[in-house]
């Protein structure tokens, strides 16, 4: 049994918005994910970071679901800042219910439990850069969720999963660093940036958490094993 993690497959599989148009390591992403899941074993847990299909709606992002549902492993499914998808966990767990979907769960106000560790975590905000009435909504919306989250792993050692990065170069969302360490996390993991930004990306220690990059394309697709 073993834990994984990785964040951006932005799956696109009836959806014309494949990730191939732009080049580079992102060409045949979809054979790529296939091939990186293959040293997952089906009892194994993945957490998958978000913006997982670029499907505007549940049925359009059928196929993608099914993919992810046919590669081995339980899967955590978070929300990215372009699953449009997304809608209620009561609606997202009938309709996997409903295609058979079996190995697809949802870290959404809640978390999940891997042996003695609390897996917890929620989409996250970049609120520094719009300070806007309805940024700031979402933003404390996003708080309210991750700290619901956190509370739920109770005195467990903790690890959390957001999309948005809570820092980076240039960048420090103290709200969310602030919960992270009252919390005691130990590890957060992060996707949402690619090509060009992963050089801003901060990895290793900074305070009391330790910080890694998961996103799909910064990966090579394949699942970062950070339990075995």
């Amino acid at each position: 049994m073993a834990l994984y993690a990785i964040g951006d497959t932005h799956l696109s599989l009836s959806s014309d918005k494949p990730m191939d148009v732009f080049g580079g390591g992102w060409t045949g992403y979809v054979d790529k994910l296939r091939r990186g899941f293959e040293a997952v074993e089906p009892e194994d847990t993945v957490v998958l970071c978000g913006d997982l299909s670029w499907g505007m709606s549940l049925e359009e992002a059928r196929e993608d679901f099914a993919f992810l549902d046919s590669l081995p492993g339980r899967k955590l499914l978070m929300k990215g800042n372009h699953d449009y998808w997304w809608t209620t966990a009561l609606k997202m767990r009938r309709f996997f219910q409903e295609n058979g979907f079996s190995t697809l769960e949802l870290l959404h106000n809640n978390c999940h439990f891997y042996g003695d560790i609390a897996l917890c975590g929620t989409r996250g905000w970049f609120y520094e850069e719009d300070r806007g009435e309805h940024s700031a909504k979402i933003f404390n919306r996003e708080l309210i969720r991750l700290e619901a989250s956190l509370k739920a792993g109770g005195e467990k050692e903790k690890f959390c999963f957001l999309h948005y990065p809570p820092l980076y170069q240039g960048y420090r969302c103290q709200e969310i660093i602030d919960l992270l360490e009252r919390y005691g996390v130990t590890r957060c993991y992060y996707g949402h940036l690619h090509g060009g930004s992963h050089r801003l990306a901060v990895s290793g220690q900074r305070g009391k958490v330790e910080y890694h990059l998961v996103a799909a394309d910064y990966l090579g697709f394949q699942p970062e094993k950070i339990l075995p």
